[in-house]
């Protein structure tokens, strides 16, 4: 009979440490169109989590008519959504406009989004076009015959509830598993750095905001607010109608980032919250029932904020060519805001060309209006509030 104690004690066991996976040298592209602008900082702080270096995430540059004709050319599908039919040429530059070669196109469709009102409305979702855009396009690279394939790119489109967190972990990794070889235990984890990615980049913006308003009370200055959907930010989009604004010396706030500070909203809307009115800062019940669209909640948000901070003397509202989900809410948004007489002024239809010319005329225009009433409207809306201002002021 063998003795077999010497075998067993040094033959080869498994090991307890997980294998390594070595994803260093993937290359990940995603196009910078729709909800990317407001949760890019998730699919950072998600895939460097995952191992893949900063430098091999990479994004497509800004909307532009040229990026369209060279590499959307003949992809188009049937969409009037200018917003999402400019994805073809976002695509196209990140498949035939890289000096290096991409191994996968990340083009997430969000189904909803975290929000600032979040279990103050009904729902945060987004619109159903934007949410299906990247499938949409991936069949303009699709008919005839595989692009992505020929050029040995994977398209993945994962859908994602970003609004519900405690789903985001499941949809991803039953999406995204055979792509990048994940298991359940690492993708909880990628998904706890990105939401920690992207909750910091917010604060921090939001931080800025308040800042500025800190800024305008103490030099009694007025600042713009920009009423708009995420992609307004990309410059061929929102065509820099707020930096041609900003050129004439007002500082510009964006609805996705108006800090949320409790002191602030509470001063805002303390005979609101007094009456009965509303039961949170948060709360557009007052305004707007069918609180179910993220992106159309806080725009009717921002319009209450804007019609009640002193410092916010005018509103630019945008709004992209025949937007189905914008079209209800221009009514009641200019309502709320000129209610306390602020400044209004709507950039609509809006598509791939600036209309420089026009453009120009109507920035004067508000530049105009601003210098002339925005100190008359400062005071008024100081003299409706409670004179506990959390924001410190000029003195007199």
């Amino acid at each position: 009979m063998g003795f077999l104690t010497l075998p067993t004690w040094f033959a080869k066991k498994p090991s307890a440490a997980r294998p390594f996976k070595d994803r260093s040298q993937i290359r990940v592209g995603i196009p910078k169109v729709l909800n990317i602008w407001t949760t890019h900082q998730f699919w950072l702080g998600f895939l460097m989590s995952l191992g893949i270096a900063s430098e091999n995430i990479v994004f497509s540059s800004d909307t532009s008519e040229e990026q369209g004709r060279e590499y959307g050319k003949g992809r188009g599908t049937v969409d009037c959504c200018y917003p999402v039919k400019c994805i073809s040429g976002h695509y196209g530059e990140l498949i035939f406009g890289l000096k290096k070669k991409i191994h996968i196109l990340l083009s997430p469709m969000i189904h909803s989004l975290p929000s600032i009102l979040h279990g103050h409305v009904v729902d945060t979702l987004t619109c159903t076009r934007v949410m299906a855009g990247p499938e949409n396009i991936k069949a303009g690279y699709m008919k005839g015959r595989d692009v992505f394939n020929e050029n040995g790119i994977a398209h993945v489109s994962p859908f994602v509830s970003l609004g519900d967190r405690h789903m985001v972990t499941e949809q991803l990794h039953s999406q995204l598993k055979d792509i990048f070889n994940l298991d359940l235990e690492e993708t909880s984890r990628a998904v706890r750095d990105g939401f920690t990615a992207l909750d910091a980049f917010t604060e921090k913006a939001r931080n800025q905001s308040r800042g500025i308003l800190d800024w305008c009370a103490q030099e009694r200055k007025p600042c713009i607010l920009v009423l708009a959907r995420p992609y307004h930010m990309d410059t061929g989009i929102g065509h820099e109608i707020e930096g041609d604004l900003q050129a004439y010396g007002y500082p510009i706030l964006w609805l996705q980032y108006l800090p949320g500070d409790e002191d602030l909203m509470k001063w805002l809307f303390e005979e609101d919250l007094d009456s009965g009115r509303i039961k949170s800062p948060f709360d557009i019940g007052d305004v707007w029932q069918s609180s179910y669209s993220s992106n159309t909640n806080e725009i009717m948000w921002g319009a209450k904020v804007a019609a009640r901070c002193p410092w916010i003397t005018a509103v630019v509202r945008l709004s992209s060519y025949e937007c189905g989900m914008d079209q209800p809410t221009y009514t009641p948004a200019q309502k709320i805001v000129e209610a306390t007489g602020t400044l209004f002024f709507k950039f609509g239809d809006l598509d791939s060309t600036k209309p420089a010319g026009s453009v120009r005329i109507r920035v004067e225009t508000i530049v105009h209006y601003m210098a002339r009433y925005s100190e008359e409207i400062i005071q008024r809306k100081l003299a409706r509030l409670s004179p506990n201002c959390p924001v410190p002021r000029a003195t007199a």
